[in-house]
């Protein structure tokens, strides 16, 4: 076989059984030309380098799986947020329809406050007025207050303050960004191939 020699010992081991240990292939003059002693390149080590050899495949192996252990925990990890993330959306979602089904005898608007309540038959709907308005008099059960956003979800009433900060950093970032660059015309070379 074109002068080529494999060498290859077995170790054995004490959990696994037999690992193969495989060494460069050797060539007594590679391109027609030799360049170093065959016997050098030839001859088996020392014992204990075949040891070492063979120890740091298994290092080598251990280290593979320990990143690869790592890496699918991180994605574990992720996987496990996002399918919170889509539970969320899918119960706000659930929500929204649901006030959006909510009787009401006016257009609603974005941006403003609403307060449901709910009749004795069960029926909920919306009103303008606060529970603190009716005072005493309340005519029916108060279920929530809830601010109709411009992208027509709802907000209930605890979390308005923190979403209209959120917001508020979000147009603030966007108005930046907008007068950061008015001077620069797009290039859309390339895109119309």
């Amino acid at each position: 076989m074109d002068g080529t020699v494999k060498l290859a010992t077995q170790l054995d081991k004490t959990t696994t059984g037999k690992e193969t240990v495989t060494l460069v292939e050797s060539s007594t003059s590679p391109g027609g030309l030799e360049l170093v002693s065959s016997y050098q390149t030839t001859r088996m080590g020392d014992t204990m380098d075949l040891v070492a050899l063979a120890t740091q495949l298994q290092k080598g192996d251990d280290f593979i799986k320990a990143n690869a252990c790592n890496k699918l925990s991180v994605i574990a990890d992720q996987i496990r947020y996002l399918q919170e993330q889509a539970r969320k959306v899918l119960e706000e979602a659930k929500r929204d329809a649901e006030l959006h089904h909510a009787a009401c005898n006016l257009v609603k608007k974005a941006g403003n406050m609403y307060y449901l309540y709910q009749r004795p038959s069960g029926q909920k709907y919306f009103s303008i007025i606060s529970p603190a308005e009716w005072g005493p008099g309340c005519p029916h059960q108060f279920v929530g207050a809830f601010k109709l956003q411009h992208d027509m979800s709802w907000t209930p009433e605890g979390d308005v303050q923190e979403r209209d900060t959120e917001i508020a950093v979000m147009h603030k970032l966007l108005s930046q960004q907008t007068t950061l660059a008015p001077d620069v015309e797009p290039n859309f070379k390339g895109l119309s191939n």
